[in-house]
């Protein structure tokens, strides 16, 4: 017991500080707690975080004279009992119960699942039963709050973390009262898409446990077009009217093997959930994502449930760009809710680790219209110097300046052999004249960070076509660079019209609006999104982070199967 007792104390470090105790005084029973606790002492001193909760959960004992929390006369709580309903449920909150039951095993499961029976424990079995579920507990309160894992741990640097939690007067909380539930509900994220979230996963965990629905057979030609026959129609036609694309009056009867105009809408709303190209036509890419079991679906939603309990409640109103998504949502109100919220197409980082747009928090301080381009040197040296060691007269073709210094008032430099190489030597840099090619557009906003990325408008208006925007090097390339303008400057002093903004976008020089009030940009990584009209959205894991974190967490990969 004692090694089981160790495994899932060292799961937190949360703070015991505040537990209470309702049960009467048994001078056997506490001190057979104080003595499980004593055991496991040497276990959990093996490192700082284990010292921590020994002691912690020593002081919150020791408060209450070592009195018993979950048990009552030899009986397991009703508390007790409604603690352990919740554990088992964990996967409600895509969370696993063996996380928090597993170890314990029959010590922890069958005085609450029975608590009328005499299970014969004896005075050391309730203790370790108190203790060791004390400990489960926190482990869970913690994992809801915060998550799982650090952030950072995944590479992400949001900066503030979720509020502080004093997990022992949770703890406390749940030992007296009869709304588990309600309880443990205060403590999540208070975001409305987290909720959502939440109950999208119930419905898609019944979907996925009918392992028939999702598998369709293959076309026998390369893309099967609107009109055209499918022997998989009918099957095809299950899983959209499951997934909520089709609805039921629609459906054509099972010998109708035609991409009729009923399944070719549903194949559309399908599509565009998706991130895919809208044509209700099946090809690869929409075959890929059709035959996707739904056991990864659900894989999807419960990582994103894990990155949005990483997320600080919103001080004021931010602006918030998911890489996968494609999507830009500029808030009016720090409620996450559609109508309060500017949404709009953007391109980010290319997939090549080197490109790949940075997930991080930071405050836009900043405007700049009509911007130079300072070239990073990256491109200059891999990219712009090829070039201009070839053709001189690259420079005048592509308005690229070579100039020292750091800032706008630059003099610019003659394209001669010597200050060609002092780029390559960082002794100069490259940038080029702000205007209608500028490879920034007409507009940055700028959100000081380490990694150099920021927010712009681009000349090059025809990606926003692609339903997969990965093209730049990093930044962020906005759709609507007026009305994200617009959003920003909306409080600023200069009564900032879009014909203002149009005019500055447009004028002859370059100007500089400092922000009186930050606004905080989160980049941020989810690949499902459950919508208030009621459709759930998927993207592709474009970077590579779904994997990542899976391994992080220690979840086995979803079966293909």
């Amino acid at each position: 017991m004692r090694s089981l007792l160790y495994a899932v104390l060292l799961a937190t470090s949360a703070d015991f500080a505040a537990i209470g105790a309702y049960a009467a005084a048994d001078p056997g029973l506490a001190a057979a707690i104080r003595n499980t606790l004593e055991d496991s002492r040497a276990d959990l001193e093996r490192t700082p975080a284990g010292v921590k909760v020994h002691q912690t959960l020593q002081a919150a004992y020791a408060r209450h004279e070592f009195r018993p929390f979950w048990s009552r006369d030899g009986k397991a709580s009703q508390q007790a009992v409604a603690l352990l309903a919740t554990l088992r449920a964990a996967d409600t909150y895509g969370l696993r119960p063996p996380d928090y039951l597993n170890y314990q095993g029959r010590l922890l499961a069958e005085p609450a699942r029975e608590p009328s029976v005499d299970h014969g424990l004896g005075v050391d079995g309730w203790a370790q039963f108190d203790v060791v579920l004390s400990a489960a507990a926190a482990r869970f309160i913690t994992h809801v709050h915060f998550g799982r894992i650090d952030p950072r741990a995944a590479g992400f640097n949001l900066g503030a973390s979720r509020p502080e939690l004093d997990v022992g007067a949770v703890v406390e909380r749940l030992s007296g009262s009869d709304h588990v539930d309600q309880i443990i509900a205060s403590i999540e994220p208070q975001f409305y898409h987290y909720a959502l979230l939440k109950e999208v996963l119930a419905r898609y965990r019944a979907l996925a446990g009918d392992s028939g629905l999702w598998k369709l057979p293959a076309p026998r030609q390369q893309s099967v077009k609107p009109g055209q026959a499918y022997e998989g129609a009918p099957a095809l036609r299950k899983l959209l009217a499951a997934l909520g694309d089709l609805p039921l009056a629609a459906a054509a009867p099972d010998s109708d093997l035609t991409l009729d105009p009923a399944l070719v809408d549903a194949l559309k709303q399908f599509q565009a959930r998706h991130e895919l190209d809208v044509d209700g036509a099946i090809g690869t890419t929409t075959f890929t994502a059709l035959s996707t079991p739904l056991a990864k679906r659900v894989r999807q939603i419960e990582l994103t449930l894990e990155r949005w309990r990483w997320l600080p409640p919103f001080e004021s109103p931010p602006i918030i760009v998911n890489i996968p998504q494609f999507k830009l949502f500029a808030f009016k109100s720090t409620l996450d809710r559609k109508a309060d919220i500017l949404q709009m197409d953007v391109i980010v980082g290319q997939t090549y680790p080197t490109k790949r747009t940075p997930v991080f928090a930071e405050d836009m301080k900043f405007v700049i219209f009509r911007p130079y381009w300072d070239v990073p040197y990256s491109i200059t040296l891999r990219e712009m110097l090829p070039k201009l060691r070839d053709n001189p007269g690259y420079l005048e073709a592509q308005h690229l300046e070579i100039v020292r210094g750091q800032d706008d008032s630059a003099v610019p430099l003659a394209p001669t052999p010597e200050n060609i190489e002092a780029l390559a030597k960082r002794q100069a840099r490259l940038r080029q004249q702000p205007g209608a090619d500028n490879a920034l557009g007409l507009v940055k906003f700028m959100l000081p960070n380490a990694y150099n990325v920021y927010l712009h408008s681009t000349p090059a208006h025809r990606l926003f076509s692609e339903s997969r925007r990965a093209f730049s090097h990093g930044c962020i390339r906005v759709s609507d660079p007026t009305a994200l303008a617009a959003y920003v400057l909306r409080n600023e002093p200069g009564n900032w019209t879009p014909a203002k903004i149009d005019a500055a976008m447009n004028g002859s020089a370059t100007l500089r609006v400092n922000l009186q009030k930050p606004i905080r940009v989160m980049i941020l990584y989810a690949t499902v999104l459950a919508t208030e009209a009621g459709p759930v959205l998927f993207f592709d894991d474009l970077y590579g982070y779904d994997r990542k974190l899976e391994a992080l967490l220690g979840l086995p990969p979803v079966p293909e199967s």
